[in-house]
């Protein structure tokens, strides 16, 4: 395993779902929940999460030729998707939440749902993974891929899991406040990929006269 390689995928992992990217998720579920409601919350979306990355390094290939998907179209549709993820950050509105039926399992699904997008399936994340798959055709770079994913995942695990006495203490205009900057950032990097999906295809925009 080419080790510079490999670091490579790690970084380009940890920049689209590290830390800095859902820990103000967790921070939001854990104003209503008990640690150990956080922490069961923790290792279930991060399994899921884990899960789909797996399935998703391996199975690269096969799902877009099934689909007749390019790598412009994977960098145009996850550049809309967080876009839009991040529009609603901006506005204040969390996407993935809703009602859900009163069971005693109602906190652990509302939880899962209001992290599949950022976190469970990420749009870049799921993307980027997509990308870097089908960079080499060898079961052995799919590994690599697959094992670096889920060492992004082992850190946020471990993070959350240190934070989770702390978060929720922080009020609820910090977060409210955090979210939006964190939104505008992430549109802007939605706007990126979704440009360079663009040039991918071979449209060159003028640069700015600013």
């Amino acid at each position: 395993m080419d080790e510079l390689a490999a670091i490579t995928v790690f970084v380009t992992f940890f920049a689209v779902v590290g830390p800095p990217k859902i820990l103000i998720a967790f921070a939001h579920l854990s104003r209503e929940r008990t640690p150990a409601e956080m922490r069961r919350l923790t290792m279930v979306s991060s399994l899921a999460a884990a899960s789909v990355g797996i399935v998703i390094a391996y199975a690269a290939d096969f799902l877009t030729s099934f689909f007749h998907v390019s790598d412009q179209a994977l960098f145009l549709a996850g550049g809309v998707i967080f876009f839009v993820y991040a529009v609603a950050l901006v506005l204040g509105t969390h996407l993935g939440t809703g009602a859900v039926e009163e069971d005693e399992d109602s906190s652990m699904v509302s939880g899962l749902r209001e992290l599949l997008l950022p976190y469970i399936v990420s749009p870049l994340a799921v993307t980027a993974e997509l990308v870097e798959s089908l960079d080499e055709d060898t079961w052995s770079w799919r590994t690599t891929v697959a094992l670096m994913y889920v060492a992004v995942l082992v850190v946020d695990f471990v993070c959350i899991l240190v934070l989770i006495p702390l978060l929720p203490r922080i009020h609820v205009t910090a977060l409210e406040v955090l979210s939006r900057v964190l939104g505008l950032l992430l549109a802007a990097v939605g706007v990126e990929v979704f440009l360079h999906g663009l040039e991918a295809l071979g449209v060159h925009l003028a640069p700015s006269g600013f």
